[in-house]
């Protein structure tokens, strides 16, 4: 079931539950970078939807997420063009405020300046990827918001139906038709 207040994360999770080799401890470079993606496009939907000027401060939340995404794919993961390797000291982890300034304070400006860089283009390139997607899909999304706004929830089943209807749904997302069981007489 689809809600109209239901969470991106709430929908990732239960479609990565289903994956039978899902393993939660593990998660994928693009795995990440497509949960970035999901976080932003409630920004980019309003900026497509209102304009620039429009956008408000409902998506706080989610640029927060998305950013503590971001910056350990970069600091913790090695998963930029900085480097496979982890940038983060581990006093920088510590409870103790004294020790994390010392442990920022380790660091190179350069490299603090990197850092930020990566994760600042990691973000807007999933911006662009989120707000492509809402642009060239708006009449799919006004679509499914005309049903939302009238029932309130509807089915993953009907979802598809009507996304299927502008978009063509990748057969392993393709709910097979149901087939009818003969009545023996």
């Amino acid at each position: 079931m689809l809600k109209r207040n239901c969470s991106m994360d709430e929908h990732i999770e239960g479609m990565l539950e289903k994956n039978k080799n899902y393993d939660p401890t593990l998660i994928s470079k693009q795995q990440l970078f497509t949960r970035i993606v999901g976080g932003l496009g409630g920004r980019a939907a309003e900026e497509v939807i209102f304009g620039e000027p429009e956008v408000t401060t409902g998506t706080a939340g989610n640029l927060h997420q998305t950013t503590g995404l971001a910056k350990p794919m970069v600091v913790t993961f090695g998963m930029s063009e900085i480097g496979s390797w982890s940038l983060m000291d581990s006093s920088a982890q510590s409870q103790d405020v004294i020790m994390r300034m010392m442990a920022r304070n380790s660091m190179s400006e350069k490299l603090a300046e990197d850092i930020d860089a990566a994760v600042k283009r990691l973000s807007d390139s999933a911006y662009e990827i989120a707000f492509s997607h809402i642009r060239n899909n708006r009449e799919a999304i006004d679509k499914i918001v005309e049903v939302l706004l009238e029932k309130e929830t509807m089915s993953g089943d009907e979802f598809r139906a009507i996304l299927s209807e502008f978009v063509e749904i990748p057969i392993e997302n393709q709910v097979p038709p149901s087939v009818p069981t003969p009545v023996s007489v």
